[in-house]
């Protein structure tokens, strides 16, 4: 038995009261994360491809795993519009990007719960190698966490302004880096746009699905845009393929 305020109760009938009370729930319906881990995890795992990089090579692992249009359409590469999100061309650009994850990915994380975290970060990601697929010159190698990191800004802009945080220090920061994206050379302004886009969408669809059915209603939302990039991935591949086709030996090999 235990005290309780009026006689007592015994701990089996206190422990299925703690277990039939309402769990708190993120704002979009799933269970508030205590720790940021997954943010945790996509650093030390991106920290980790580029510590292999360095073993084997940056330009080397960046031509065989990053995002190359014309190796992408030869050899049907799509796996290669998501390894590229985890690959990097220097210590400053991945420092760079895993400083902004480790600044914006708790917030986020908390916001919407470990899972549907992690969609955002790989869908983003993968609508940034969309776009990078279909608008970047056909030899040109693009690796980096940049898509998913705007994709990132993009969420938190969409569910700051729907729950009525203060954005305004994330709007300042994606200002700034669309210009940088624009001006620098090298620099892939269009994986930034795809991830930003596709990142805002996941969001909208995460906080803006009605509390009845809202699960079944996220799928929905997810599915639609998942199958948006998997058409036109599938128109590009098309166009590529076609055009590609009399350098397509020298490609495979």
């Amino acid at each position: 038995m235990v005290s309780a305020p009026v006689g007592f109760q015994c701990r089996e009938c206190v422990g299925l009261a703690a277990a039939q009370r309402p769990q708190p729930q993120t704002p979009v319906g799933a269970a508030i994360p205590t720790r940021p881990t997954v943010t945790y995890v996509l650093i030390g795992l991106t920290v980790a491809a580029f510590l292999l990089q360095l073993t084997a090579g940056i330009d080397e692992s960046s031509v065989q795993w990053g995002m190359w249009p014309a190796r992408v359409a030869v050899n049907g590469a799509w796996w290669l519009l998501i390894t590229s999100a985890f690959l990097h061309g220097s210590f400053l650009h991945i420092a760079f990007n895993m400083y902004v994850l480790f600044a914006l990915g708790p917030t986020l994380e908390r916001l919407l719960g470990h899972g549907r975290y992690l969609a955002l970060y790989l869908i983003a990601a993968l609508g940034g190698g969309v776009a990078s697929f279909w608008f970047s010159s056909v030899n040109a190698v693009s690796v980096g966490a940049s898509g998913a990191i705007f994709g990132l800004m993009g969420a938190l802009v969409v569910a700051g302004r729907r729950l009525r945080y203060d954005i305004r220090q994330v709007l300042i920061l994606l200002g700034i880096n669309l210009v940088i994206g624009f001006i620098a050379p090298g620099v892939d302004w269009r994986a930034h746009l795809g991830g930003l886009v596709t990142g805002a969408a996941v969001a909208a669809v995460f906080v803006l699905a009605p509390r009845a059915h809202r699960l079944a209603w996220q799928l929905l939302g997810i599915g639609a845009i998942l199958g948006t990039l998997v058409l036109l991935f599938a128109v590009r591949m098309t166009q590529l393929a076609e055009f590609l086709a009399p350098i397509s030996t020298v490609l495979t090999t």
